[in-house]
């Protein structure tokens, strides 16, 4: 395994080596004054800096996505395509391959982007995505899943339905707080032990990614990246709160209601399994210390947001500030902490094992390049292939929030829902007092971003980490569509539902 986690960091370092080796020839090209790029005249509408120049990296990463065809996302669809058919043709080869389809979609978008724009706009465009984006998301994502990994719940906790529907909710009021991917992480253990005897489980991790990897992160901008940004933009913290509570109440009673039903009735079916062994009368909390280094992670990640000393570094053009590095030295320093003060007997009780972050790491290395072009476009607004997308949120100058609603979650069902929520914020007018004020709208884009996340498997960070945990515990989990089948049938309907009571406005 330790090979395997090798890989992975393998195929992290290479993309951006790729982008380092490519800086020095693309600045070299800068100097000696060659032309960076083949087409960049028509960037920005023709126009060239007032600092930096046409050939600014910077510059031109704002402006390219308004020229870029709906044919540039095809690599991110087939890379989607490959996560969601190669498991159920090519079973084997997917498992000891994926690493190498995922690299392979990267350079399908790299190579002709590379040709087209040349070496610097390339080069740019890997180093901001790897150093801003992929590597942050991968080490929170390693520093939760190692941490959590280390909390372990034993006795007799049995999976009936009614002890499944407090475990789910417990998730979800603490997504809130924590972060849907640190609640996603601190449940799904106990979650998948409580069930370990019952024949029926696929069906509680599907609504574990419902609730607790999406739904419950509605309240405060620790729960969701998307209201993080918002946060940030000016959003007072318990704004969320206060016109959130009442749509993400309504999904969580009637989700948990549904899953009440379906999973009594799949337990009668099961003939109410008891499980042989249930470890003992009492319930126990082994590796408790790990909670402590979770709260750490949580203000690590707030300190990042609000801790502003205007310092940091750049990495050809891309800025790194202090405080994001010192985050991401915090959690590394937190996750070793964990793994050193853990006994090896409490996470082997968890079934504790490196393949669910190696695989989320080597795929969404692949998702996150590939989706580059997607987000650019997205990104470009009225000014790019989404153009009259994009134009749906308004008629004759008022919001359409039903559209903004729509639009904001079924985007962020596929692409990163942070950048998704703040094109709509700023298409709504940017203006954190005025959105506050006009209460639906705000309310539209905020639910949309983070609801429809639970869309897919990849809408938002912790559900593939959930599903890769599930199966690496002996469950198995819908294919990706077959995933989709079961949120068009039950998120679907809710959102309409959602649409006619609090959106609409």
């Amino acid at each position: 395994m330790g090979r395997h986690l090798l890989g992975t960091l393998a195929l992290a370092a290479g993309i951006v080596i790729l982008g380092a080796c490519l800086a020095p020839a693309a600045h070299a090209a800068e100097h000696s004054g060659e032309p960076a790029t083949v087409a960049t005249s028509a960037l920005a509408g023709g126009e060239t800096a007032s600092h930096g120049g046409a050939d600014d990296p910077h510059q031109r990463a704002d402006a390219f996505g308004r020229e870029l065809g709906g044919l540039w996302t095809l690599p991110f669809v087939c890379m989607l395509l490959s996560i969601a058919i190669f498991p159920l043709v090519f079973p084997e080869f997917w498992h000891h391959h994926f690493g190498k389809v995922a690299a392979f979609w990267c350079l399908a978008f790299l190579v002709p982007f590379t040709i087209k724009y040349g070496i610097s706009l390339s080069a740019y465009v890997v180093l901001h995505t790897m150093l801003l984006e992929y590597i942050p998301f991968l080490i929170l994502i390693f520093a939760l899943f190692t941490i959590a990994g280390g909390v372990c719940l034993t006795g007799s906790l049995v999976g009936r339905p009614l002890v499944n529907v407090v475990l789910l909710a417990i998730g979800t009021a603490l997504a809130s707080w924590m972060g849907t991917t640190g609640a996603a992480m601190l449940m799904i253990r106990p979650l998948l032990r409580a069930n370990a005897h019952r024949k029926y489980k696929a069906h509680t991790v599907v609504f574990f990614i419902f609730l607790v990897a999406n739904i419950g992160g509605a309240l405060t901008p620790l729960g969701d990246p998307p209201l993080f940004l918002g946060f940030l933009k000016g959003v007072s913290f318990f704004w969320t709160t206060q016109h959130l509570l009442a749509p993400m109440s309504f999904m969580a009673v009637l989700l948990l209601a549904l899953y009440l039903g379906l999973d009594s009735v799949l337990f009668a079916r099961e003939g109410m399994p008891v499980p042989p062994d249930t470890g003992g009368d009492t319930l126990r909390l082994e590796g408790g210390l790990n909670l402590v280094l979770l709260a750490g992670v949580v203000g690590s990640v707030l300190m990042s947001g609000i801790w502003e000393p205007g310092k940091g570094f750049s990495v050809y053009h891309v800025r790194v500030e202090l405080q994001d590095l010192a985050r991401d030295v915090l959690l590394l320093a937190l996750a070793f902490v964990s793994i050193k003060i853990t006994r090896p007997e409490t996470r082997k009780k968890n079934e504790f094992d490196w393949f669910p972050i190696i695989e989320v790491g080597k795929l969404f290395a692949g998702i996150f390049v590939s989706m580059i072009p997607a987000i650019a476009i997205l990104r470009a607004g009225e000014h790019g292939a989404l153009a009259g997308v994009i134009a749906l949120v308004t008629t004759h100058g008022e919001p359409v929030n039903e559209m903004y609603f729509w639009l904001a979650g079924g985007l962020s069902s596929f692409l990163d829902n942070a950048p998704t929520y703040l094109v709509f914020f700023n298409i709504a007018g940017g203006d954190a007092q005025f959105l506050m004020r006009h209460v639906h709208t705000l309310v539209a884009i905020s639910a949309g971003a983070v609801f429809m996340g639970a869309n897919t498997y990849i809408g938002n960070a912790p559900n593939f980490m959930v599903r890769s945990i599930a199966e690496s515990s002996g469950v198995k989990m819908p294919s990706f569509f077959s995933y989709m089948a079961w949120s068009i049938g039950i998120l679907v309907p809710s959102f309409i539902l959602v649409t006619v009571l609090f959106i609409k406005g």
